[in-house]
């Protein structure tokens, strides 16, 4: 290094580069501020018109009609909360983790916080270092960067001078300086960071259905409430009487009841209390939901996208046998070997063979070249005893490459890498052992002789996880689609996929994959396994996937796979993935275990099954509210409730069942149209209960029961629609067991106790009605749960469980 690098730079020319924004800050902002998660949770058109009924119940007296404002604000609350996690989360991502980088400045090896760090900076990097800042190498010592976490690439990468180096890898051996050429926003990786902190929330099929319904309902309440306002009115004299009169507000209270009665909002708090209890159980079990509608995600993947290193296998080599290649012209190939295991200065490679070639410290070595990756090779010279000569332990390519044109060591190095190619082929790592009599490689000049003699070939494979062949064997019988995905030789992560059980031929090399979006999803929809993606690529590969129609699943544990991550609908990482990677994932495996995830694919269709059953209950009371509210309207009835009477009717067929049917076991499979499946349910239900009713209240009120007093007949109503809703629970139970038969036998006998106790009497104006009103409440009880019956026998037909 010479010239204005050799010092580095002055403190003016830092100081100048400071001001002009020249530094290796990156601004620490998502897509959405707390105000903005809070605005939209709590400012919007359903909460205005929940919000604004809750107040006027209060102003009006009327407070035990106003509980249901409990649950809206419990809604808002975790929605806010949800959002606010994963915020927080996205917040706390970094690719670097290094606080200080070494700097040359004024002459001087300064050490400095990473964020200080500014443009043209001259890098001091030693083994160990983190890199700071993209930068472009001045001087290298052997340098050689680990960049498996950015790029997929699990070998580790020489750099030599004019080679750029990426900020976030790891300098694993050697020394050197580097000039910075991007610092913050502009770097590696800020920009991989920039793309995962882009804020998302996980795709929800149960949430997505029940913002769809909310969304329907909110511009759906203003017109019902104008209608049932006009009925209230008429029932009472016409407009001019009810306001003279003060019977205003009680039509006010009427209005109330029917436009909250329609909204779910039970349901939506069920929802978020299935999803906490699944996340619960899951970190029990070692497994970390970063957002609570995680847990149903992967009951729904129908692809899982799996990235090899770390996932599929430990992420570290291990010795996997010896090829002989003829009889050795040299005994003591054994010692040799267990030299190069022994070497303190030797590589992870050569120490795999530590336990199966041991060094009795005899024979002690004249020379000795250490490996390096430029090289691709290491060597020893020994002098007497046994294994004298020289031994080269290297990549079969470089070490068996004719460099004399001796024709009678052609065959024998020409049969040595072909055995070599055929067994890396099947996927595994070949090294060979040669033998090269009275030559000395001195370590200052490290040059292969001319001739060499092969002696045998070692191969290595990569650890597969224990668990992997199980796990991946459970996603195939469920149906679910594999793709492996890496950074590496396709070939290689071919034969890995092949040793866990896929039936896959070769892999297809990502370098080659097209750029036209609709080739890329035939290729993707056509092939397993993919070698030397890049980070873009694997988003890429993801979103064809998704185009496809598929919900997607990604796991990885390095920064490469980070924007893959961010773009499935369930990223899964493992506790030893980088920070970053682990900031973006929706679902962290605490303990690294694959076989972790059979039991989340249980737990999300738990989840998926049971909000499902529930859904029918409250969805159901959704339906015929609004065809009461409209009926009822039409016809200038009066509503047949108070809102506190709804809250009644509601605990005992809706909100207490539900709570625990949610709870209980479900291992139905997964199957998309959940929001169908309910609405094809709760709607006709709804329809029976509204039809019941109308005819109950019409008997009433045309003469068939004699002055029925309002209080008589809304207390015939609520008996009216507790049975049918009973009733309702009932069949969405089905199939019944012990625990599903005792909840709705409780509810059963809680209504029969709970009426004709005086304090729940008085404070819901509930009385028994006539016997001749109860007589017609009976029957329309009777006859909605009939037809609820022949309604679930329909629909059992058309969607057989």
């Amino acid at each position: 290094m010479s010239g204005p690098a050799a010092a580095g730079l002055s403190g003016g020319e830092v100081s100048s580069r400071m001001r002009h924004g020249l530094a290796n800050r990156v601004p620490d902002t998502t897509s959405r501020s707390l105000w903005e998660i809070v605005r939209a949770n709590v400012l919007t058109l359903f909460n205005a018109i929940v919000g604004t009924s809750f107040v006027v119940l209060l102003l009006l007296g009327s407070w035990q009609d106003a509980l249901f404002g409990l649950a809206a604000v419990g809604n808002a609350v975790i929605g806010v909360v949800q959002e606010y996690r994963a915020k927080q989360s996205l917040d706390r991502l970094t690719v670097l983790e290094a606080p200080l980088a070494r700097v040359l400045r004024d002459g001087f090896v300064q050490e400095i916080p990473t964020a200080d760090v500014v443009l043209d900076d001259v890098l001091v990097l030693r083994a160990g270092d983190q890199v700071a800042a993209d930068a472009s190498i001045l001087e290298s010592g052997g340098l050689e960067t680990d960049e498996s976490l950015l790029t997929g690439e699990s070998d580790p990468v020489d750099k030599d001078a004019g080679t750029e180096v990426l900020s976030g890898s790891i300098v694993v051996a050697g020394r050197g300086t580097a000039r910075v050429i991007r610092v913050g926003a502009d770097s590696f990786s800020s920009r991989i960071a920039a793309d995962a902190k882009r804020f998302s929330l996980v795709n929800s099929e149960i949430r997505n259905s029940l913002n769809r319904i909310l969304g329907w309902l909110s511009w759906a309440l203003l017109p019902v409430a104008l209608i049932v306002a006009n009925g209230e009115m008429q029932s009472r004299g016409g407009w001019a009487q009810a306001i003279a009169s003060g019977a205003w507000t009680s039509v006010l209270v009427g209005v109330i009841a029917s436009v909250i009665a329609m909204i779910p909002l039970g349901l939506v708090l069920l929802t978020s209390v299935a999803f906490a209890v699944g996340g619960a159980r899951l970190a029990g079990n070692k497994v970390l939901i970063q957002e609570l509608a995680a847990v149903e995600g992967l009951a729904r993947v129908d692809v899982l996208c799996l990235d090899k290193t770390g996932t599929l296998t430990e992420g570290r080599i291990i010795f996997d046998g010896v090829h002989e290649l003829a009889e050795p012209a040299e005994s003591g190939w054994e010692h040799a070997l267990g030299w190069f295991a022994a070497d303190p200065e030797a590589n992870a490679t050569s120490r795999c063979l530590e336990a199966a070639f041991e060094h009795d410290g005899g024979n002690p070595a004249v020379a000795s070249v250490p490996f390096s990756s430029a090289r691709k090779w290491s060597s020893v010279t020994m002098n007497g005893g046994m294994g004298s000569g020289t031994w080269i332990l290297g990549a079969p390519e470089v070490v068996l490459t004719d460099r004399s044109g001796d024709s009678d060591a052609a065959p024998a190095t020409g049969a040595a890498l072909g055995r070599a190619g055929r067994l890396a082929e099947s996927g595994l790592r070949t090294v060979v052992l040669a033998y090269a009599a009275g030559i000395t490689i001195a370590p200052d000049n490290p040059t292969l002789p001319a001739v060499v003699e092969p002696v045998v070939v070692l191969t290595f494979r990569e650890q597969i996880r224990p668990d992997a062949r199980q796990t991946l064997d459970y996603f195939r019988d469920e149906g679910v689609e594999l793709k492996i995905i890496s950074g590496d030789d396709p070939r290689t992560v071919a034969a890995i996929a092949r040793s866990v059980g896929l039936d896959v031929g070769e892999g297809c090399d990502a370098r080659n994959l097209p750029a036209n979006p609709r080739l890329l999803e035939e290729v993707m929809a056509n092939n397993t396994v993919f070698g030397r993606v890049s980070p873009h690529q694997k988003k890429d590969m993801v979103a064809a996937l998704q185009r496809r129609g598929h919900t997607v699943a990604m796991t990885g544990d390095g920064v490469n796979d980070v924007l893959a991550l961010k773009e499935a609908d369930l990223g899964i990482a493992m506790n030893s993935a980088a920070p970053a990677t682990k900031a973006v994932a929706r679902l962290v495996l605490l303990d690294g275990r694959f076989d972790r995830l059979p039991g989340v694919v249980a737990e999300g269709r738990r989840v998926i099954a049971n909000v499902e059953r529930v859904s029918k209950l409250f969805l159901s009371k959704t339906a015929y509210s609004i065809a009461i509210a409209l009926s009822f309207g039409l016809l200038n009835l009066q509503f047949p409730f108070l809102p506190r009477q709804l809250s009644f009717t509601d605990g005992l067929t809706i909100g207490i069942p539900s709570f625990f049917l949610a709870l209980m076991a479900n291992t139905r499979r997964y199957r998309p149209g959940f929001l169908r499946r309910s609405l094809s349910f709760a709607v006709p239900a709804g329809l029976i209960v509204t039809a019941s009713l109308l005819g109950l209240n019409l008997y009433a009120q045309l003469g068939g029961a004699p002055a029925a007093a309002p209080e008589t007949l809304q207390s015939a109503s609520v008996l009216a629609l507790s049975v049918m809703g009973l009733w309702i629970l009932a069949v969405v139970s089905r199939p019944l067991d012990a625990k599903k038969l005792a909840v709705v036998l409780a509810m059963c006998a809680s209504l029969l106790i709970l009426i004709n106790l005086p304090l729940v009497q008085d404070f819901f104006h509930l009385v028994w009605p006539p016997s001749d009103l109860l007589r017609a409440a009976g029957a329309a009880a009777l006859g909605g749960g009939f037809a609820i019956e022949l309604l679930a026998w329909i629909h059992g037909r058309k969607f057989p469980r």
